[in-house]
């Protein structure tokens, strides 16, 4: 099955991130985490014409924003265009 995201929506897969540590060593849980922003590879474009992003570009996204699918194994988002943050280079 293929998804492809339409309007102003991107499909992105979320990029696992590294552990974080504490300076003594101890590793914190994702609860304890104060990150608002999810970081996500896109993986498609929806059928609206004007993106700043393309396919394969790496972006922060707001925490809260989107709907997350299961699609296989890989846990998917659905963003619209005015809740990706940033570019990362």
């Amino acid at each position: 099955m293929k998804i492809k995201p339409l309007g102003n929506r991107i499909l992105a897969k979320k990029v696992e991130q590294e552990e974080r540590r504490t300076a003594g060593g101890i590793v914190l849980p994702e609860s304890a985490k104060s990150e608002k922003v999810v970081r996500a590879k896109v993986l498609a474009l929806g059928t609206d014409e004007s993106f700043d992003v393309k396919e394969g570009d790496e972006v922060l996204v707001s925490s809260y924003a989107g709907t997350e699918i299961e699609h296989g194994e890989d846990k998917l988002l659905l963003v619209q265009k005015k809740d990706i943050l940033a570019i990362i280079e």
